[in-house]
């Protein structure tokens, strides 16, 4: 089976990480015949990101976050989550 990764770089989203998972996890799981993860790489944020991919990634078993321990751009991000995904996509 084909698997989808998508790496999402993270920096103060505690807004929109909710709805964010929710709604591309719809998508995603409305294509047939492919698995996928989420792979969220929190870049230092300084509010409630990383507790919120904390809790987001423990109810679904198609997320997994990584944390910096401080701001290091978007680019660094991108690398540690395609260092990290296991999909062909």
């Amino acid at each position: 089976m084909d698997k989808i990764s998508i790496i999402v770089p993270c920096f103060n989203e505690e807004e929109v990480l909710p709805l964010f998972h929710h709604e591309v996890s719809q998508v995603l799981k409305e294509i047939e015949n492919v698995d996928y993860e989420l792979i969220f790489i929190d870049d230092g944020s300084r509010d409630r990101t990383k507790k919120l991919l904390e809790l987001l990634c423990a109810k679904d078993q198609h997320c997994n976050y990584y944390s910096f321990s401080r701001n290091f751009g978007k680019e660094a991000a991108m690398l540690a989550g395609l260092e990290q995904a296991t999909g062909n996509y």
